[in-house]
């Protein structure tokens, strides 16, 4: 899960890009002292930072200038001040994309996204999902101190899960992310693997975490408390 640094004054706006960033599957870090902002965002080692243009003390351009002295992490400026000018200098001065307020919430997940596949470099290979951790390249799912293996397809089914939490997924959906959707596959092959993950996570008390949504297909919720 990418973690995402938000440097932005106004207190609305923080919690609206708190719930926008997380409700999109991200890690959010929330800058709300402004003294020293360049070294507490490199302490929290974020992805990506979103940095306003204007913020009390020093402004964003400058703690950006800053950062770039020992800190590659990719900027997105987002700010009201929209000239051509603007956006001139924040790109040469350090910044790796620039947004206008006001902005549609879509877009700005669309600019994120962009910035984070240009320069990450890899996939994620550890996945989150409240206190249940999916690592990828030991095909393995950790809570609480207890861990499964998976198979194959068991993996492929979780990774697709894990990134589209709380909703309801398809059938085809999954079908189509395992096999493709040129393969015909018996539809009760699928069934098959969701029982036997669901068998596998009974072991670490996680048994009701796939849930079944009757003619819609499955929802990976795991319930508080």
């Amino acid at each position: 899960m990418y973690k995402i640094c938000v440097v932005e004054d106004d207190i609305k706006i923080q919690n609206e890009l708190k719930v926008l960033l997380e409700n999109a599957n991200y890690k959010v870090k929330i800058i709300k002292v402004f003294e020293d902002v360049a070294f507490q965002i490199t302490k929290c080692h974020p992805d990506l930072i979103l940095l306003d243009v204007l913020l009390p003390g020093k402004d964003g351009i400058s703690i950006c200038k800053k950062l770039r002295e020992s800190d590659k992490t990719p900027v997105i400026f987002v700010t009201s001040k929209n000239s051509s000018m603007d956006e001139l200098e924040c790109m040469t001065l350090g910044g790796d994309d620039f947004i206008a307020k006001p902005y549609e919430p879509l877009v700005l997940l669309a600019h994120i996204a962009a910035v984070l596949k240009r320069t990450s470099g890899n996939e994620e290979k550890v996945l989150y999902y409240k206190e249940i951790e999916l690592d990828i390249l030991s095909a393995k799912v950790f809570y609480r101190n207890r861990e499964i293996e998976l198979s194959k397809n068991e993996l492929h089914i979780l990774v697709y899960l894990f990134g589209h939490p709380e909703r309801i997924v398809t059938r085809g959906e999954l079908m189509d992310n395992l096999w493709g959707s040129g393969n015909f596959i018996d539809d009760n092959t699928l069934s098959i693997n969701i029982s036997r993950i669901r068998q596998k996570l009974r072991e670490i008390n996680l048994e009701n975490l796939i849930l079944t949504k009757r003619g819609m297909g499955y929802q990976m919720f795991l319930k508080e408390g």
